[in-house]
């Protein structure tokens, strides 16, 4: 049997809409709308790089110095993020999932954080990929298996992509209102400051406009929603063709990074949108802290779809 580094391969086809996850770390390796790419892709015989398409669990971002309190005990993460000294994007990612469902155009797949050094907790996480008319409809369940609390946060890593022309040129519409200001070195959170007093405005995206040599790496809340309670952040091309990624109230912050990296090729290649059910350093903040009390599941959900 040939190594495949992301593990087993599931692709989804359904209403012109074409994906494959992938069995470790339950993440979406590609997503495509009849010939159009809407993801950063990566290959099969790659390890996933730069976290494209990953569940983030049990929290998103960062873990500031890997440390926390959590019900009055201290907590030391491993350092994932040695450059800058920090715990990043979770336990998930390198789990291997098991299939508990699936048909041509849906997957559910399961794993276990099982307790470790930093995270004393069992939590099972459920992800479910399924593609329809309305786009790629994933949604992440996670049931607290610990006989106590737990803290608990997720979030997607797509890098979505409006067409082959560079970043800079793509518009986006980002509707929120409050950003989240961070050291520069080391990206600490600080504090959430309006958009358009931040910075000269420069990362204000509630009228739609395009995106230009922005360097972004924030979190963003207060995001205008509709009477269902869903927001969307969209890009699209000077064609007006893009992607659309919405989702509802149980993720008030969302993660934008225009993945400015050394690499030429694959500086700025797709734009970050990461929904997030609580902001960075989550573990150490009183905003939108999540804690699952024993026995409890809770979902949070995302589409991408695209734009014509």
């Amino acid at each position: 049997m040939k190594f495949i580094p992301s593990g087993a391969q599931y692709e989804l086809r359904s209403s012109g809409y074409t994906a494959v996850v992938t069995g470790i770390g339950a993440s979406l390796r590609s997503l495509r709308w009849r010939d159009r790419e809407l993801i950063v892709p990566f290959g099969l015989e790659e390890m996933r790089p730069s976290y494209r398409g990953a569940i983030l669990a049990p929290w998103a971002n960062r873990v500031v110095d890997g440390r926390y309190s959590f019900a009055g005990v201290d907590h030391q993460l491993p350092l994932t993020e040695p450059g800058r000294g920090h715990a990043l994007h979770g336990l998930a990612l390198w789990l291997d999932s098991a299939v508990i469902d699936r048909d041509p155009s849906r997957v559910v797949l399961a794993m276990v954080i099982e307790p470790q050094e930093g995270y004393p907790f069992r939590v099972r996480v459920v992800v479910t990929y399924e593609l329809n008319r309305a786009g790629l409809l994933v949604n992440v369940e996670a049931t607290n298996l610990t006989d106590g609390d737990v803290p608990f946060a997720t979030a997607p890593h797509p890098y979505l992509v409006a067409s082959h022309g560079p970043l800079d040129e793509w518009t986006m519409s980002l509707p929120a209102s409050k950003v989240l200001a961070v050291t520069p070195d080391r990206l600490i959170p600080l504090d959430v400051e309006p958009v358009e007093r931040f910075n000269g405005g420069v990362y204000d995206f509630r009228r739609p406009r395009e995106i230009g040599s922005a360097k972004m790496d924030h979190a963003f809340t207060e995001l205008t929603r509709d009477i269902e309670g869903m927001t969307a952040v969209t890009l699209t091309d000077r064609f007006d063709r893009g992607v659309k990624m919405s989702w509802g109230t149980d993720s008030p912050w969302v993660q934008i990074h225009t993945a400015d990296v050394p690499d030429p090729l694959t500086n700025r290649l797709g734009l970050a949108v990461e929904p997030m059910s609580g902001p960075p350093d989550a573990f150490n903040s009183s905003l939108d802290h999540t804690r699952l009390s024993p026995g409890e599941s809770r979902g949070t959900e995302w589409c991408i779809s695209t734009i014509e």
